[in-house]
């Protein structure tokens, strides 16, 4: 089992960058792939990025790429979001999730351990 807390989280303004952590607790971070994911109000949970247990495979969301980067140190059991070009759209609450497999997934479900949420806020 493994436990998530998100952090760095807050607000800014349009175009600047921001970086997300998920700090995981536990020895076995490096057996779970990780995503990002978000959730605006009023709309539903949406995948952001995912990233395999060694880092060195990623996928992004289309409204991300090229701005997002994920990335993850298992040395410190901490992943990371680092944010380029924030627009107003990227306003959500944003999560980070653990799944015990090797490879990543975009899709909420396939996701067991989630965190509690960091809110981002964009301002234009």
């Amino acid at each position: 089992q493994v436990q998530l807390v998100e952090s760095g989280g807050g607000l800014v303004q349009a175009w600047a960058p921001l970086r997300l952590s998920c700090a995981a607790s536990g020895r076995a971070f490096r057996s779970y792939a990780m995503g990002w994911f978000r959730q605006a109000p009023g709309k539903e949970r949406g995948f952001v990025a995912t990233i395999n247990c060694s880092g060195g495979s990623t996928y992004y969301a289309d409204s991300v790429k090229g701005r997002f980067t994920i990335s993850r140190d298992n040395a410190k059991n901490t992943m990371y979001l680092q944010m380029n070009s924030l627009k107003p759209e990227d306003t959500a609450v944003y999560y980070c999730a653990a799944r015990r497999d090797t490879v990543g997934a975009a899709t909420a479900i396939s996701y067991s351990y989630w965190g509690q949420g960091t809110q981002v806020t964009v301002s234009s």
